[in-house]
């Protein structure tokens, strides 16, 4: 297959690896890929050691004539077959290249919500009459996706999850003097951000539980915790000098190896990329039930679920392995096993290709 990617730029490494370890692997196994990016992309130098054709996007506006255009004349040019875009500046600048041509254009999707059908704009974007499919990260968004997309195009809606490799994961954790605490400490961490639906307020919640519990301490890695109503919030747990905040990082894989469970407060996930890497790096995952999630943690397997919103709940798993080692260990030996088995790269890479082929039958 001759296969165009527009893919997700990434904010770090870590965050675009495992999309882009697909187009490698893509390649690899004889597909004809090119990656349309820019040279702020943080995989830009490993598409081109890996021997991918890499062009420099003429823009990365959202509407830009000049990437429609150039992305038209590549597609005709080269009889690419399958135009994929998993960006949001990507996909309806890919969909409408694709008007008067014979590619399948194919968009991501990793989350749920939007896609309102009510909103006209959405119509020159995620629900574009050019798109032929959709690949969804999880169960949870597939299910989503196809109460909006047209009917002609609800059999093209599949769940490809974003598989790991354990192999990535090798570094060492990070020194937990460098997170401001020690191994004596019970290090707890959790990646978010202050918007309502990621929870956090339960994770502080929990933290004002776990106040007579010894030896407890929170990595709060995110930006803008310090600011209002977050700072005061974390005051009133009576636990401020329990809560490490770290700000924005790209080694979250090495910081939660370095810590002995990571917990995903939110009200709803898509297929949250932290849980992955905490798992991959033998790190047990405490979570609240939303629906993307419960599509990885299982319960007592290679982690906990709790009810949402629940803060108690959360406080109360935490003592629970705080005080078992045996069980602490135990779901951490079944963590890294999940990124093996249900959640594997080489899984996705060819789950990724056999969707492309089914798009050209």
């Amino acid at each position: 297959m001759k296969i165009l990617v527009i893919p997700n730029r990434g904010r770090s490494y870590n965050a675009v690896r495992p999309e882009a370890e697909c187009y490698i692997s893509l390649a690899k196994t004889g597909h004809d890929v090119t990656i349309m990016t820019c040279q702020t992309n943080a995989y830009y130098q490993d598409y081109l050691k890996a021997g991918l054709k890499v062009i420099e996007l003429a823009s990365l506006k959202k509407y830009s004539l000049a990437v429609i255009k150039q992305v038209h004349n590549y597609i005709k040019k080269h009889n690419i077959d399958i135009m994929y875009a998993t960006e949001s500046n990507g996909i309806p600048n890919a969909a409408f290249a694709c008007i008067g041509t014979n590619a399948k254009m194919v968009a991501y999707r990793g989350t749920t919500g939007g896609m309102y059908k009510t909103d006209p704009s959405n119509y020159l974007c995620t629900l574009h009459p050019r798109i032929n499919g959709y690949i969804c990260v999880s169960n949870a968004v597939k299910k989503h996706v196809l109460t909006k997309v047209r009917a002609g195009i609800k059999q093209r809606v599949s769940t490809i999850y974003k598989g790991h490799d354990t192999a990535w994961y090798d570094q060492p954790p990070v020194t937990l003097e460098s997170l401001s605490t020690n191994s004596t400490n019970f290090n707890i961490v959790c990646i978010g951000s202050p918007r309502p639906y990621k929870g956090m307020q339960y994770m502080l919640d929990a933290m004002a539980e776990l106040k007579n519990v010894p030896n407890i301490k929170l990595i709060l890695v995110g930006d803008n915790f310090d600011c209002e109503p977050f700072s005061s919030v974390i005051k009133a747990t009576g636990m401020n000098k329990h809560i490490i905040q770290t700000g924005f990082r790209s080694d979250v894989p090495e910081i939660a190896a370095a810590c002995d469970v990571l917990v995903l407060p939110s009200e709803r996930e898509g297929l949250p990329r932290v849980v992955l890497e905490s798992l991959a790096s033998g790190t047990p995952v405490i979570t609240s039930a939303n629906e993307g999630a419960m599509e990885i943690i299982e319960d007592n397997v290679n982690g906990f679920i709790v009810p949402i919103g629940d803060g108690t709940a959360i406080a109360e798993k935490i003592t629970l392995l705080k005080e078992n080692h045996p069980l602490l260990k135990r779901l951490s030996e079944q963590a890294k096993q999940t990124i093996e088995t249900k959640m594997s790269h080489q899984k996705t890479a060819q789950d990724m290709a056999n969707f492309f082929q089914s798009c050209l039958d």
